[in-house]
């Protein structure tokens, strides 16, 4: 092997290994945002309901939509979806109601108490990005760029599922 070959299979070899870190980080970042949000409620009193719940309320946001819906924007995983948003609904977080058109589908809404939650979910991440703001630990043009990144790998995965050659 030739030592411009040795170094295309080192390079392959060093970029293999850094995106494995990066797949381990994003892994480890989503846990690490629930367990940030399960503190926050549990600091607050809010036992009735788990970090993938509020962040599920956060997300749905002032939107009525349906458990599809929320599987195909690639949010969640059907099951886990379902399951959630029964539990919201028991919990009166969320109201639910039959679709006129389509009556197997059933639209969901936050109810007062859903808005809360996710009003709580808001301040939370407003709060930490106005601290890693004001401790320069993320400046503009740094998110930005992270951003337009994890925005490139999502449309690179979304197309291996889509097309897969």
């Amino acid at each position: 092997m030739s030592i411009h070959q040795a170094t295309a299979v080192q390079g392959r070899q060093d970029y293999n290994g850094e995106y494995l870190d990066a797949l381990g980080m994003v892994e480890r970042l989503h846990r690490l945002l629930l367990d940030v949000i399960k503190d926050e409620f549990e600091r607050l009193g809010l036992l009735d309901i788990n970090a993938v719940q509020a962040l599920l309320l956060f997300n749905i946001g002032d939107h009525e939509v349906t458990a599809g819906e929320l599987k195909s924007r690639g949010y969640y995983q059907g099951s886990n979806v379902s399951y959630n948003l029964k539990k919201l609904v028991e919990a009166e977080y969320m109201h639910h109601q039959r679709c006129q058109i389509d009556r197997r589908a059933v639209r969901v809404r936050l109810t007062a108490k859903g808005r809360d939650i996710r009003r709580i979910v808001g301040e939370l991440f407003a709060r930490h990005a106005g601290g890693l703001e004001a401790r320069a630990i993320l400046d503009r043009a740094t998110l930005d760029g992270l951003n337009r990144s994890l925005k490139t790998l999502e449309r690179y995965w979304s197309d291996q599922i889509r097309y897969i050659y």
